[in-house]
């Protein structure tokens, strides 16, 4: 029998809309050696990323349309565990966030340090040199000082795309009761620390050019309002003013359906 440990299946998954013009370099950047299967969702894009995930042989799940980028992301997890994923890190199709850093995205979980881990933009290097627009580096900054002070963490950012999750917390979050929309990063966010999941980070430097998706101002105002409405639910939910079934345990409620003799199991 080999003592060694057995090595954890590292799946990469790539929430993809239209992104044609950049999957193949993406793709071509991850480190290879490290990653065991990479899955693409298309989210019913306009232009030939299906095409092209076939042609590179990544494992393709095409939604009939546009869902959202939060529904996008259930059907990645959902589809990576079913593959059974040990870590799953989230990697952009859009080349935004630099592929070859995916080693020290998934370090510390490899290395039992942490459940969940964050590429900031805003460590290391100023985002503003590289091309962030001002006022979504100051609003960023805001809302991710708000998000310490309820989540009790001290993280330089929050509204990363660029992270890895170990199987533990994406079978404990209540994923499917999450917005298909963009407030789906933060929702998962609150959700693990709800669930007292270990949550790090680590610096990525990130691109901006052309090619590489970027939400409008008008849609960053929209986020920005929908992320003070998941705090002031989370802070009822944590007073136990207003307990909500998003932030509980997958895992606690299957415990107690067991015991009562399985008679709970819906979402």
């Amino acid at each position: 029998m080999d003592p060694r440990p057995a090595k954890p299946k590292v799946v990469v998954v790539m929430p993809a809309y239209n992104a044609a013009r950049t999957l193949r370099m993406t793709y071509a950047d991850l480190p290879h050696h490290l990653v065991d299967q990479v899955i693409l969702v298309d989210d019913g894009s306009k232009d030939d990323t299906a095409a092209i995930a076939r042609e590179l042989g990544l494992e393709l799940f095409v939604h009939s349309r546009n869902y959202g980028y939060g529904a996008n992301q259930k059907t990645c997890y959902r589809e990576a565990l079913k593959a059974g994923a040990d870590i799953v890190v989230m990697v952009h199709p859009d080349y935004q966030y630099d592929p070859t850093l995916l080693p020290e995205i998934i370090r510390p979980i490899q290395a039992g340090e942490a459940d969940v881990v964050l590429g900031s933009r805003l460590l290391g290097s100023s985002p503003l040199k590289q091309g962030m627009p001002w006022w979504k580096y100051v609003s960023n900054r805001f809302l991710t000082w708000l998000e310490n002070v309820i989540f009790g963490l001290e993280l330089s950012e929050y509204h990363t795309g660029y992270r890895a999750f170990s199987r533990q917390a994406l079978e404990a979050a209540n994923l499917q009761m999450n917005s298909d929309r963009f407030i789906f990063d933060q929702e998962i966010i609150a959700q693990v620390v709800d669930l007292r999941m270990r949550v790090t980070e680590v610096a990525v430097p990130t691109r901006y050019f052309a090619q590489a998706s970027s939400a409008s101002f008008g849609q960053s105002v929209v986020y920005g309002l929908s992320i003070l409405w998941l705090l002031w639910r989370y802070l009822l939910h944590r007073a136990g003013l207003l307990r909500q079934r998003q932030f509980e345990s997958l895992q606690r409620r299957y415990s107690g359906a067991e015991a009562a003799g399985g008679k709970a199991h819906s979402l």
